[in-house]
């Protein structure tokens, strides 16, 4: 049996009919604090709402007093009690807008009833002049803080209020029902549009720290891309010198036994294997390097083109001095690739960020670790805008941290820059420098 419109057996219509009075019940029978947000800057203003409401408050009490006592002919006792609740009203909604939005209209039902017999015919009941101005700003701050379901529901709610009251006690005008009504719909709805306008910018502010996140993490891991590309060089040709080493080894030495060319064996296959790992490895971190093919199968540099990098500088226009302190030595391969980088990502930035200053070179070579030092001093000039910079820094940084080492960046006393490297890199001996020799 087909039954339009009903669902679970029981009709739409009536459903949505009984979950109304719960509706009502979640959305506006809570004393949930909600504070007034202050405003961000300028920060000399940021109480100014605060300050503002609290005036309003104060002025609509001492005129709702009058307007009840003398217009109304309401015993003054109990004028100033409904006007309290109407300030009290306004003040709490820039903590708890709810509570207040209930006290607001209990204060102008309560009132209209208790003037209902001496209300003259030309008044604005229910509501005094500046009881509908009270009740029209705790409206705008309700719907400044929820939903904008939560607001249409209170709005309707005032103005059942209203013309309940203007019904049951059969006095008033409905010109001053009708006005008062379009005030409370205009502060509602001005409400809700300003709720939408802060929860959409900040909705924007999060997406921008997410993706100035991602991009700071896209940048990182292209770095680290980079850096293994660059190692992986210097590590399968260490693989390939222990191969070949292996595999000369038993020619060697007269009669080796089968053990010794078994383990020979053993460490060929072993070198070989990881080789073959290696090269998958990069081909995948390859993929989509945008180098051109000449340059990415380049040999990896070393201090020893240092002078040469420096040369390229300074005919670029930079005024480079270089000094070295102590025993020069050679490195391990991993050691001289990232000390090279690091000194030229320094040159490259302080190209970028600091035109017509000069720049001071320094290593210096000690028993268990190379130190280098690069400072520009102040730039003559303000420096051209440079797009795509900003990773030189994250470079260094990764260089420095996969060697254990440490670096530290920063401005000088003089205006300038400078990154000094701490690299654990202890001298290698004869027999580590023959291991590149194949």
């Amino acid at each position: 049996m087909i039954t339009g419109g009903v669902k679970g057996g029981e009709p739409r219509w009536r459903t949505a009919l009984l979950a109304v009075p719960r509706t009502l019940r979640d959305d506006l029978w809570t004393a949930a604090a909600d504070p007034l947000p202050k405003l961000s800057r300028p920060r000399l203003l940021a109480r100014l709402p605060h300050a503002v409401i609290g005036v309003l408050a104060y002025a609509t009490g001492v005129l709702t007093t009058d307007f009840l006592t003398h217009v109304y002919g309401l015993v003054p006792g109990l004028a100033l009690l409904l006007a309290l609740c109407q300030s009290a009203a306004l003040l709490a909604a820039m903590f708890r807008p709810i509570p207040a939005w209930w006290m607001s209209t209990a204060a102008m039902a309560v009132g209209a009833v208790a003037a209902r017999s001496d209300l003259p015919w030309e008044t604005g009941f229910p509501w005094t002049e500046p009881g509908i101005l009270a009740q029209a700003a705790t409206a705008f701050l309700l719907a400044l803080r929820v939903r904008p379901r939560v607001a249409a529901e209170a709005l309707g709610i005032n103005v059942l209020a209203g013309l309940g009251c203007l019904m049951f006690l059969g006095q008033g005008q409905h010109e001053n029902l009708t006005q008062a009504v379009s005030l409370l719909v205009i502060a509602t709805v001005l409400g809700a549009a300003l709720r939408g306008r802060r929860v959409a910018r900040s909705q924007l502010v999060a997406q921008e720290e997410l993706t100035a996140e991602e991009r700071a993490r896209r940048t990182l891991l292209e770095e680290r891309n980079r850096i293994a590309r660059e190692l992986h060089d210097v590590v399968a040709h260490h693989m390939s010198v222990i191969s070949i080493q292996a595999q000369v080894a038993p020619h060697l030495v007269t009669d080796p036994t089968d053990e010794l060319k078994e383990n020979l064996a053993g460490i060929r296959a072993n070198a070989v294997d990881a080789l073959t790992e290696l090269r998958r490895v990069l081909g995948v971190l390859r993929s989509e390097d945008p180098s051109g093919e000449g340059v990415r199968h380049a040999p990896q540099p070393t201090l020893g083109r240092l002078d040469e990098l420096i040369a390229n500088v300074t005919a670029a226009g930079l005024t480079v001095t270089t000094e070295t302190t102590g025993e020069p030595h050679a490195l391990s391969p991993g050691a001289e690739l990232s000390a090279f980088r690091i000194v030229q990502e320094a040159l490259s930035n302080a190209m970028r960020h600091a035109p017509g200053a000069s720049v001071q070179v320094q290593l210096g070579y000690g028993r268990d670790g190379l130190t280098l030092r690069v400072t520009n001093t102040a730039p003559d000039g303000p420096a051209p805008p440079s797009p795509g910079s900003g990773h030189g820094l994250l470079g260094m940084r990764e260089r420095t941290a996969m060697l254990g080492g440490e670096l530290a960046a920063g401005r000088t006393p003089d205006g300038g820059y400078e990154v000094t490297a701490l690299l654990p890199a202890p001298a290698r001996t004869p027999a580590d420098a023959g291991e590149d020799t194949p």
